[in-house]
């Protein structure tokens, strides 16, 4: 075949004098021969089927932005509207719910785009969907005169999906169940799919994280040949490889974790040296040793991208012979590791490396709670004898590391976490807000530390390799932020370029204050998430020109794909025709565990609320104090301070007066008393609605009649009649 890729026919695509051609004729116009065109044809049909290339009127083919088209993800809301990102990162496209089409959320979709009438941004209708991000669904069944259908419990698909007759299986009224959906392509009729697994009734025990699970596409197993090639690892690595590797088995290395880890894959070690500087060796499992590139476990391992961490469960990236077992440095046994050993003067600042394979054995399994008590008491239990010395050492180099940092620019998110306590029987016993302690940071300062050297080291090398990088935010996102700020009575200036200093000191004079957590929450989703990718451009929120993920390969791909990439480059292994294969393969393994790390966060964040909602619903009357965390054209939200749960004040609870929203504000004006509710006020509530299935939570303000509010509403609830949308 003539030699012709996808770059070359882009290209041809994009000259100013192309017309859009019927596949036969953009063949005779690229030299395409007869006995090549059957590939040739191919090429072109995988190109407009990833939206590279588009098939308009007439059957002829064109480039997206050549016909007014833009290609992306649509990212659908609960009332249906949404919004496409497109592929080349432009701006993002506004969708009505009328201009959805039959696309669903997540979808990779041809948008046509014209200008909104009501202002520049830009907006459009769906015209095409390319590819469905998901063909599995997770919803409750129900069965009518009219039609079986099943409601999805993520809101973000407004459709019900309707069953045909034999395609329900075993499913009854009521049951949570997974739909397969099948191909939609009459708009007006509405989706339809087939019962593929019935999980069981809502109220089953379990039934909660079995459903996101599901829903989230989630692996509950390994398939067959990775158990295989599991089942064949030598438990032990031997003598012989031990031999070749820096010995520290007879150093002080030892691990710091939380008190439940199972997983332990980062060790510490501290000399100081006669010079007066530290010695502080990172040491990581050597999990590269045994996960060969291409293997099973390797192909596997890239699929999940990272473990998740539920709120009852860990689903993680290797098998748990792997994981907790094997490569989990645990205390007396031998393992194989890489290290970073760092020679750091007593101001901070590193003066020389070395990146080594290694093999330690760790003297002590520590948890953050202990060792923070011996910071706070000096109090030493049996577990901490013979480490007081390391670990006061190690506290004085990671405040100063940090202080470095700090001074530096770099950004220090301190928000909140909820940690659920579950009782044995799987409930809810009580929701705790994280306290974010010195022994982690201790940890933090050290693997930060580790990561960066790893990326300043591979990048004076100039070659292939995957780094983690934070890129700038954008000017409209932070002008955003500006305009809300502003409504809090701050003050902070936009520029073209702002330097994370700058968003540093405006975060240090709101410390301490009442807003503090608001406007953290809100600066964070205003920068941009950070991402895996060949290209580095540095991370903008730790103020580093450099990053990379390192010491976390028993959980993070990236971190053992950059394990391999080290021991090649150390073994001369990193030749031409490597180079060439890295620079095909790396984009598209930095989008995958870019990807599968931000649906880990979702599916961790969920299976909080979940657990939140449950623990809620027998707190029907009880009255909290919290903040006004946003602010709705339908009421504002109060996340409360004791328990980190969310939910909503509606506006039509407040019957004292008439009060007029003002978006730009984010407050709720009382039309005859003036009386404000904005965000970041302080308030007191009362729960009045709990609702598991919609994972919704309702409030009133305090001092209100309960009761009365409670019938009105069951009143209101009687009058709706459920029927399929």
């Amino acid at each position: 075949m003539v030699n012709i890729d996808q770059e070359q026919i882009m290209e041809f695509l994009n000259r100013e004098s192309y017309r859009p051609l019927k596949l036969r004729e953009l063949a005779f116009k690229m030299g395409i021969g007869e006995e090549d065109y059957g590939q040739f044809r191919r090429l072109v049909r995988t190109m407009m089927r990833d939206g590279l290339l588009i098939k308009i009127k007439g059957g002829k083919i064109g480039a997206p932005d050549k016909s007014s088209l833009v290609v992306g993800r649509l990212v659908a809301s609960k009332s249906g509207f949404g919004f496409v990102v497109p592929d080349d990162k432009t701006e993002d496209v506004y969708i009505s719910a009328e201009s959805t089409g039959n696309a669903l959320h997540g979808d990779k979709v041809v948008v046509r785009v014209y200008r909104s009438r009501k202002g520049p941004a830009r907006e459009g209708s769906i015209t095409k969907v390319l590819q469905r991000a998901k063909q599995n669904l997770v919803g409750t069944f129900h069965q009518t005169k009219i039609a079986d259908y099943v409601e999805p419990d993520d809101r973000r698909y407004p459709k019900d999906i309707y069953i045909a007759s034999g395609d329900s299986g075993k499913a009854r009224e009521g049951q949570k169940v997974v739909v397969f959906l099948k191909d939609w392509a009459d708009v007006h009729l509405g989706p339809q799919g087939k019962i593929t697994e019935v999980l069981g009734y809502p109220d089953e025990p379990g039934m909660d994280m079995l459903t996101l699970i599901k829903d989230r596409d989630l692996p509950l197993s390994f398939p067959e040949e990775v158990e295989e090639e599991v089942v064949g690892l030598p438990d032990k690595a031997g003598k012989k490889e031990w031999e070749r590797r820096l010995d520290f088995r007879q150093k002080s290395c030892f691990t710091i974790d939380p008190v439940d880890a199972k997983d332990h894959d980062d060790a510490v070690s501290l000399e100081i040296l006669p010079n007066g500087n530290y010695r502080l060796g990172v040491h990581i499992a050597d999990v590269s040793f045994y996960v060969q590139e291409s293997s099973a476990l390797d192909r596997e391992a890239l699929k999940r991208g990272t473990s998740v961490y539920l709120v009852d469960r860990v689903i993680p990236m290797l098998p748990e012979k792997l994981s907790n077992d094997i490569c989990s440095l645990k205390p007396q046994v031998t393992r194989l590791t890489y290290s970073v050993i760092m020679e750091i003067d007593p101001g901070g600042e590193r003066v020389d490396y070395q990146i080594k394979e290694s093999v330690i054995k760790s003297r002590a399994k520590l948890n953050y709670d202990e060792v923070q008590k011996f910071f706070d008491t000096g109090d030493a239990r049996e577990n901490l004898q013979g480490l007081q010395d390391d670990l006061m050492h190690m506290l004085a180099l990671s405040r100063k590391l940090l202080e470095r940092r700090m001074e530096r620019g770099s950004l220090d998110f301190d928000l909140p976490e909820a940690h659920v306590v579950l009782g044995k029987d799987g409930k809810v016993q009580d929701i705790l807000e994280t306290e974010r302690l010195e022994s982690h940071r201790l940890i933090e300062e050290f693997m930060l530390l580790a990561n960066r050297t790893i990326a300043e080291h591979v990048s004076r090398l100039s070659v292939p390799f995957l780094y983690r990088v934070h890129e700038q935010p954008d000017k409209d996102k932070i002008e955003a932020f500006s305009d809300f700020v502003s409504t809090l009575g701050y003050s902070f200036s936009v520029s073209d370029k702002i330097p994370p200093k700058k968003i540093q000191r405006f975060l240090k004079s709101v410390e301490g204050k009442p807003e503090e957590k608001l406007i953290n929450e809100v600066l964070l989703r205003a920068l941009k998430r950070a991402v895996y990718q060949p290209e580095n451009v540095g991370h903008f929120g730790l103020a580093f020109s450099h990053y990379t993920h390192f010491t976390s390969p028993i959980r993070r791909y990236p971190d053992l794909l950059v394990h391999r990439l080290l021991k090649e480059l150390q073994a001369g292994k990193y030749t031409f025709q490597r180079q060439n294969q890295l620079l095909r393969r790396l984009p598209r393994i930095g989008e995958i565990t870019s990807e599968r790390e931000r649906m880990a966060d979702e599916a961790e964040r969920e299976s909080i609320k979940i657990k939140l909602i449950e623990f809620m619903q027998d707190k029907l009357g009880e009255e909290y104090e919290g903040l006004i965390s946003g602010v709705v054209p339908f009421g504002f939200f109060v996340r409360l301070d004791s328990l980190m749960a969310e939910g909503l004040v509606r506006v039509s609870s407040l019957d004292d007066d008439y009060y007029i929203f003002d978006e730009r504000r984010h407050r709720w004006v009382g039309r005859r008393t003036k009386k404000i509710y904005k965000l970041g006020d302080r308030v007191k509530v009362q729960v009045i609605r709990v609702d598991k299935d919609q994972k919704e939570i309702d409030f009133m303000l305090a001092g209100k009649n309960y009761c009365q509010e409670k019938g009105k509403r069951k009143k209101e609830k009687e009058k709706r009649s459920r029927r399929p949308k």
